[in-house]
């Protein structure tokens, strides 16, 4: 391309190309092309605009994560106030709400538009002329902090709005982070000894308040907006109305959304969602109620703080009041010592608590907690229930200051903490409770999937002296088992073909299994993919492995030294020894082509029986198809298990076929249906 006005063409259209895919993929969850195609128009305008760099545009799909690390978060002034909500706390208050509007508004119809409350940070996108031109936190609702550059790396932000014509609005929203991501953070947190986030919305804040965004950019957040501050170039009569344009512009709108004609439908809603709001991957802790009408809203008008045409209905509270009986120490598979509070039981959420983590002595120090204080305890949907906060009104004088111990109450070695890490370590490799912990990591279903060796048969063993290691797990004989206490012979025997049949598990289960420090799941799929072998990888020097793009310095570090002992290796060497699998089964493409999954989309709603929820997308993965967390239009099929959700509803009202477990079950084995 010489000329100019050729490459300008080339670059605007890859751009526009490039951000409607992002639309398709972030906003729709129905992409219409493959990752590699994607790949290759961005690495086009990459390449492009690096050649022109004077060609480059603020509103550049490279521009989501193009800004250095600032030094400070600038304040930003709302164009109009960004108000906190009056709160209801049981339907009684929500027929009072309603009797207030309808009051202010004799004779008049009055429509209610329900919405879920997601839990997450209140924002404000501000467009002019439809690009993206700042974005601020909600602060104290008048000014809030400038995070423009962290919002740009949300895919689902649009950088330049899809509207027919230029608009200059304020978009309001909430950017919350999935629980799924939540998980996969905390658990690479935990890996690194690092503090764990309590729920999905203290890491969403704390992962937009990062002075760098390729920090909040590997966060994965996302957004869901429900309203417009000032708006020009568009008239709008009713919040639906708002959520209608907002979906045209591009942004990312909560499907779950419901006219209501009475508080009676709005009751209906918050109750159906309270029961349902575990089978969505992202919190809400209530609705929120909003008069349809927006010349209504205007003449219902505000207090100084919040709307009179608006409530958020809290659904009954995951939190707790309880004391704290004592602190003890456990020690895990790495060596890692967490304290654990042992509580007063509560119950909560539908179980009884009676312990919480609290992670490392720097979190108990900044919460202050002390053996005998009263405490706030939360329990979320997806989390280790937490400690919140103390009460520290409720202190007798008689509380006590825990001390992380300088030995380990397992074995009585020395207690170092790194410097620069969070997390205190036992030094003793061999310490009982190092190898306990191994070896139950070892069979659990996400690594070598031995069902049936759970804690206590994993602690029998170590007791009676049958294994000292992982690879004794494959020397066990029926008699060995069979006198082991609540084992009888049919017990026996199923542990026993439970133990072959993980023999062959993918080379990814195994170095996953083996707990090497700062390696989990996904690190190991990597390793196994680009190494093939245990003996490539068990050789691998660090410069090796720091050329994978998913390891980074500190996790090559760790890999080389686990490597590099030689009780490491010898264990290898005895599971090789005993026949189990050391390599990475390569997909056989002709056997992919002909799989029903191939090129599929499946998703799955509800409990199931058969597979856990792991279990089943990878085997739609392995066949040659896909997983989605929602329902669309390019969704081929859902698999329904005890209690769908919402997703269930979606796909009968789309014509979309519903499978239950067991005729998934079939289609994996090739069977008809």
């Amino acid at each position: 391309m010489s000329d100019m006005r050729e490459i300008e063409e080339r670059l605007r259209k890859l751009r526009e190309e490039i951000e409607y895919h992002n639309y398709r993929y972030y906003v729709l969850d129905d992409p219409v092309i493959s990752d590699v195609e994607y790949d290759r128009l961005m690495q086009e305008l990459i390449d492009l605009e690096e050649a022109y760099p004077e060609l480059v545009t603020a509103d550049s799909p490279t521009q989501r994560v193009g800004s250095e690390p600032i030094t400070a978060f600038e304040q930003i002034i709302h164009s109009s106030p960004m108000m906190s909500l009056t709160n209801s706390y049981s339907l009684e208050e929500l027929k009072a709400f309603d009797s207030r509007v309808r009051k202010a508004l004799p004779g008049e119809g009055v429509e209610y538009v329900a919405e879920l409350k997601v839990d997450g940070l209140a924002v404000s996108l501000t467009y002019e002329d439809g690009y993206f031109a700042r974005g601020a936190t909600r602060g104290d609702g008048t000014r809030g902090e400038d995070v423009t550059h962290n919002l740009k790396t949300i895919r689902s932000v649009p950088m330049r709005i899809r509207y027919q014509n230029p608009v200059t609005v304020d978009v309001r929203g909430e950017v919350f982070m999935p629980r799924r991501e939540f998980r996969k953070l905390n658990e690479e947190r935990r890996l690194k000894g690092e503090a764990l986030f309590a729920n999905p919305r203290n890491a969403a804040a704390g992962s937009l308040r990062q002075l760098d965004p390729r920090i909040t950019a590997s966060r994965q957040l996302d957004i869901f907006v429900y309203g417009v501050g000032n708006v020009s170039g568009v008239t709008l009569g009713t919040q639906m109305e708002v959520l209608d344009f907002l979906r045209e512009c591009g942004f990312r709108v909560n499907p779950n959304v419901k006219l209501c004609r009475s508080i009676d439908e709005v009751m209906d809603y918050a109750e159906t969602w309270n029961d349902k709001r575990e089978d969505i991957d992202y919190e809400i802790d209530g609705i929120v109620v909003k008069v349809n009408s927006l010349d209504q809203q205007a003449r219902l008008g505000s207090t100084a703080r919040s709307p009179r045409w608006a409530t958020a209905y809290k659904f009954p509270a995951k939190q707790g009041t309880t004391v704290v009986k004592d602190i003890i120490v456990q020690v895990g598979r790495t060596g890692t010592l967490t304290p654990v509070a042992l509580l007063e039981p509560i119950e909560l959420a539908g179980s009884v608590v009676s312990r919480a983590s609290l992670h490392n002595e720097d979190i108990i120090r900044s919460k202050d907690i002390r053996i005998g204080d009263a405490v706030v305890i939360e329990k979320g949907g997806d989390i280790i229930p937490e400690v919140v906060k103390v009460i520290p009104e409720r202190r007798t004088g008689n509380e006590r200051e825990f001390t992380m111990p300088t030995k380990c109450p397992e074995c009585g070695s020395d207690v170092v903490r790194p410097e620069g890490e969070v997390a205190s370590r036992c030094t003793n490799e061999t310490c009982p409770a190092q190898i306990r912990e191994g070896i139950i990591f070892f069979a659990s279903r996400d690594a070598m999937d031995i069902e049936g060796m759970g804690p206590q048969i994993v602690s029998q063993l170590l007791k009676s002296g049958l294994v000292s290691g992982v690879d004794d797990i494959y020397s066990l004989k029926f008699e060995d088992l069979v006198n082991l206490e609540r084992m009888g012979e049919k017990s026996a025997e199923n542990l026993l073909n439970a133990i072959e049949a993980s023999k062959s598990r993918p080379l990814h289960r195994l170095i996953n299994a083996l707990g090497i420090r700062l390696v989990g799941e996904r690190t190991a799929r990597d390793l196994a993919s680009h190494f093939g072998s245990m003996d490539k990888l068990s050789k691998a020097t660090y410069d090796e492995l720091i050329s994978i793009p998913e390891v980074g310095p500190k996790v090559a570090e760790s890999i080389v030294a686990f490597f590099g002992n030689p009780r490491n290796l010898e264990a290898i060497g005895n599971l090789q020894a005993k026949g189990v699998n050391m390599v990475e089964p390569r997909a056989d493409a002709s056997a992919q082509r002909t799989n029903v999954f191939t090129g599929k989309t499946v998703v799955f709603t509800g409990s199931l029986e058969r597979f856990t929820r792991k279990e089943a997308e990878a085997r739609v993965l392995e066949s040659g198809g896909k997983t989605s967390g929602s329902v669309g239009k390019k969704t081929d099929y859902v698999v329904v298990g005890k209690d769908p959700g919402s997703k269930y509803d979606k796909a009968k009202a789309l014509g979309i076929t519903i499978l239950t477990e067991e005729e998934f079950e079939r289609m994996l084995k090739g069977d008809e249906i």
